[in-house]
């Protein structure tokens, strides 16, 4: 679904907390065709709302949540897709600004 987001002049991003070498494994292994950032610090997910506490199987432990926002041009926040499910999402995404 890249194309048709490239089409409607929008940029995808993604973020994550893992390093910048690990990044880049994990972009060509998947070929991404979008921009990923690295936040090792976690300072922008944390901002973001999207790194903090999960639970899994009662385990309780802080990880990257799968939140995506898409932001206008003048870098307000327009939506927030807090239930990301990755093989719908890009769907689920253009379905809202199509």
């Amino acid at each position: 679904e890249f194309e048709k987001f490239k089409d409607l002049n929008i940029d995808v991003i993604g973020v994550s907390a893992d390093s910048v070498s690990k990044q880049e494994k994990f972009v060509k292994k998947n070929d991404f065709p979008f921009l990923m950032l690295s936040d090792e610090t976690k300072e922008m997910l944390k901002s973001y709302k999207a790194w903090g506490l999960k639970k899994f199987m009662g385990r309780e432990y802080e990880g990257i949540h799968r939140i995506s926002y898409l932001i206008n041009e003048k870098g307000v926040i327009e939506k927030v897709f807090d239930k990301v499910k990755t093989k719908s999402h890009a769907l689920d995404v253009l379905s809202e600004v199509g």
